[in-house]
């Protein structure tokens, strides 16, 4: 159901690294006078449904709310509250079995392939080992594409796909059950494959996913397995339950609870209330106490103890007791932090820069391919990779004196404390006794021990050692990301920006004097500020940082550091998230829109070409506009006559305003002859079909006879009903937009719900004997409600009549027509809506707001069409 819609993008040269170009669709381009250049590339751009926050208050609801007393809404909280802790250790258990299974699979790997690699030193054999060290990475990414072949959602971090779901943006099938068991197998392969990804942004979504689908009890993998728990089916619930549970995946990760509830508030829920903020960080500190209680106990064998709290830990930063000079830093060093943050929201840009051009690279000239071709381009990764490391292992390292402080001082956390199998995580390869080659112990470890020798190795590293290091890290992790299999970028983000940060601090301690500097603290601070510059997360991030190295004297710098690399980054482009997903053509709204904006009101930007239904109307009809239109919900309407008698049943929703209709008020028709006229020599396609010559320049009076043609119609089917009959030749302006008083909205689940159960009545009873459907009758088949072209109708009356009033919402939010864009925008996002009617001052619904109306592109085309208006 997805429809193509061109943007144009930067083309060659620098443009891309120089700040994004609005993307314009031809309609556009053509009312600009402006055309595509030939270096211009078309993307391609879907249509996603959106979520809906706003509760549905019709009749079953208040049935619910008339039998729910005070102890019945206690025993749903604590449902609530117990499904958020079971969230939080689910989340846990899906990261033991990442961490077991990975730690598992690596000691295996660099055990044989060092064993290897010492012995045929001697014999001269290495070739042989480097193909042991092929042998494991190519397996190991071959099934980690495989999974992602069975779900392609499943690839990448998963962050974008959830920073959407949070946002209000449904992506399908990114929280089945499916995906997180291809999530978090494939990542695992992934880490232990050797590619150049972490597996901490694929547990955020794998604990979103653990969010979602738990609470629903049932699972479309699990036809079988269903339980009869019919509460919390909504948008509404499940993205609360999505919200907590993608929190629970960053404390996992990074034993951050407090990071998990900022990065969920972050990152994309628009509507929050303290109650949620509460549940989040209860079910991120389930999650993190539920993998830290059996990481210690397997690891340490001390059951409780609680000492390896996240995924990714950082040790603790201390100085030597010897160092009577040392400090973890200064007053002074925050000048140097500044420029590391330049430094790093630079290198951030770039290499979200050349991320962006492989991305679209891949989308023109990879995706339109066989599957295969993503197979064979993740191997080609990891087989360069692999020769990469292997080659810069045994040719560039340098031998390094060993320090006699190595295992004391500031050197509290090496690889011993973290892993008993492992004997050392320093690396001899080539070097005589008491000396260690610098370029393996990075390269020829897990990610997570090459960080903490980074942070924490008292020993030096050589600053060519670290240049080489920092740009081969750098070119292979932004190839990787992207490619089709599961991976993080928290992982290699830091561990290239520690060996940025390294590389200062040996700088400044060997040509400028300054020996009383930290080497681990200028380390964490690089990677912060890589980090920063790639993501562009702020709050988050620097109390994901803080926690994770357990120093509350970090938090200045840090936050210094994040701040100023995202100013940097975000003067040429965006973070890596926010292209992705822009890439993806996915509606995603920002925080808030632009000041130029308020020049807009919502009757320029609403769809005043409306599809409608009648609170009494025939099957007939009902199905020929679920199955000639892709809306997903429907204004409630009548239509407004002047002394017309009753035409329908519920007489209470007859409205005769029309009499006090004003020549200043905004109608429908009035608002699509003033588009039309000033877009006569702007042809869109969104208004092609109403410039026409027959359109007169002011409003014609209403007469009865217009009236009477309109009456006469009340039961022809609504225009436009049929793809293959203009409605401007035979329709009038005002007929096709004639006045509709506003009673309601109906959503597409609803009317197919209702007309799969048939619920209807008959023309010669009355709307009393229609059957009544409960709440959890309505909600029974969420999230998947059956397709209207699927349904049986054969034993229904086409003439019987649905009454819909019932279950209708007869209090949506509603703006006026000169409501500013900014207001628009804020009560559509906060309140986290799907459709947003405009009605006039007198009941009158002259059209719809969606979030397609609110996005970045659609905005500006508006204000163009605005200024072109002028």
């Amino acid at each position: 159901r997805g429809r193509w819609r061109k943007m144009a993008r930067c083309g060659a040269g620098l443009c891309c690294c120089c700040g994004d170009r609005e993307s314009r669709t031809p309609e556009e381009l053509t009312i600009l006078g402006e055309t595509h250049e030939e270096e211009d590339e078309i993307l391609p751009r879907k249509d996603y449904e959106s979520l809906d926050y706003d509760r549905c208050i019709n009749d079953p609801y208040l049935e619910i709310l008339e039998s729910m007393d005070n102890k019945k809404a206690q025993k749903y909280e604590a449902v609530k509250w117990m499904l958020v802790f079971a969230i939080g250790v689910c989340t846990g258990l899906v990261g033991l079995f990442v961490d077991f299974f990975v730690r598992l699979f690596t000691q295996l790997k660099f055990r044989v392939v060092q064993s290897s690699v010492e012995e045929c030193t001697e014999k001269g054999c290495l070739a042989l080992s480097l193909l042991e060290l092929l042998g494991f990475n190519l397996t190991f990414v071959f099934l980690a594409s495989l999974l992602v072949l069975i779900q392609p959602v499943a690839a990448g971090s998963g962050i974008p796909e959830i920073k959407c779901y949070l946002n209000g943006v449904k992506v399908p099938g990114v929280v089945r059950l499916r995906t997180v068991v291809c999530k978090a197998m494939g990542v695992l392969f992934s880490v232990a494959g050797g590619l150049f990804v972490g597996k901490e942004g694929p547990m955020i979504h794998s604990g979103a996913v653990v969010g979602a689908g738990l609470p629903q009890f049932q699972s479309i993998s699990l036809r079988k397995i269903q339980f009869n728990f019919p509460y919390f089916r909504s948008d509404r619930d499940k993205r609360d339950f999505v919200s907590a549970g993608a929190a629970a995946g960053v404390a996992a990760a990074f034993g951050a609870p407090i990071g998990g509830t900022l990065f969920s508030l972050e990152e994309g829920s628009s509507f929050w209330n303290q109650g949620l903020t509460w549940k989040v960080l209860f079910c991120s500190m389930a999650a993190t106490f539920t993998l830290n209680f059996f990481r210690s106990g397997i690891q340490f064998g001390s059951w409780g103890s609680f000492q390896l709290p996240g995924l990714l830990n950082f040790g603790e930063f201390k100085c030597s007791e010897s160092d009577k000079k040392c400090h973890l830093w200064t007053a002074v060093d925050l000048g140097f932090f500044i420029l590391m943050g330049i430094v790093g929201g630079l290198l951030g840009a770039t290499f979200n820069c050349l991320n962006k051009r492989l991305a679209k690279y891949r989308m023109r000239n990879v995706h339109p391919k066989p599957k295969l071709v993503r197979v064979l381009e993740s191997l080609l990764v990891s087989l360069t990779t692999t020769v990469v490391v292997f080659l810069a292992s045994m040719v560039l390292g340098e031998c390094r004196q060993m320090s006699s402080s190595r295992h004391s001082g500031n050197d509290t956390l090496s690889l011993q404390d973290i892993s008993e199998d492992v004997n050392s995580s320093i690396k001899t390869f080539f070097c005589p006794n008491e000396t260690y080659n610098d370029m393996a112990t990075l390269f020829f470890n897990p990610q997570e021990s090459a960080i903490l020798q980074l942070f924490h190795q008292d020993g030096t590293f050589s600053p060519v050692t670290l240049s080489l290091f920092f740009l081969l890290y750098f070119l292979l992790s932004c190839w990787t990301y992207g490619i089709s299999v599961p991976s993080g970028l928290f992982v290699p983000s830091l561990l290239c920006g520690a060996a940025f940060g390294r590389l200062v601090a040996n700088l400044l301690k060997s040509y400028i004097g300054l020996d009383h500097i930290y080497s681990g603290t200028f380390a964490l601070i690089g990677a912060a500020a890589f980090l920063g510059g790639v993501v562009r997360m702020t709050i988050s991030l620097t109390v994901i940082l803080i926690e994770s190295t357990n120093e509350i004297t970090y938090g200045l710098p840090i936050m210094i550091t994040l701040m100023v690399a995202k100013w940097t980054g975000d003067f040429f482009n965006k973070g890596i998230y926010d292209i992705h997903v822009n890439l993806r053509g996915v509606p995603l709204l920002e925080w808030e829109t632009g000041v130029e904006m308020d020049k807009l009101r919502a009757s320029d930007i609403m769809e005043p070409n409306l599809t409608y239904v009648y609170p009494h109307t025939r099957i007939q009809s009902l199905v020929s506009i679920l199955r000639t239109t892709v809306h997903h919900a429907f204004p409630v309407v009548t239509e407004n006559r002047g002394n017309e008698r009753e035409f329908m049943k519920g007489n209470q929703l007859i409205s005769n305003n029309i009499k006090f209709k004003k020549s200043s008020i905004l109608t429908r028709a009035g608002e699509q002859r003033k588009r039309s006229q000033s877009m006569k020599s702007y042809p869109s396609s969104e208004l092609r079909n109403m410039c026409d010559e027959h359109i007169a320049t002011e409003e014609p009076p209403e007469k009865e006879d217009l009236l009477q043609q309109m009456l006469e119609r009340r039961y022809t089917p609504y225009p436009n009903l049929y793809p293959d009959q203009s409605p401007s030749e035979e329709w009038t302006m005002e007929e096709r937009f004639r006045p509709l008083t506003f009673h309601g909205l109906i959503l597409r689940s609803q009317l197919v719900t209702l007309l799969d159960r048939g619920v209807c009545y008959s023309e010669s009873q009355s709307s009393a004997s229609q059957p009544r459907l409960s709440h959890a009758e309505m909600s029974e088949d969420y999230p998947r409600y059956p397709d209207i072209h699927d349904l049986d109708l054969t034993l229904l009356n086409p003439r019987m009549i649905v009454d819909v009033t019932p279950y209708m919402n007869p209090s949506p939010f509603t703006v006026s027509p000169n409501t500013h864009v900014s207001q628009v925008f804020n009560l559509f996002r906060t309140m986290g809506l799907r459709h947003l009617p405009v009605v006039n001052a007198v009941g009158e619904v002259v059209g719809i707001i969606t979030r397609h109306n609110l996005t970045h592109e659609f905005l500006q085309a508006r204000l163009r069409q605005h200024y072109q208006t002028i």
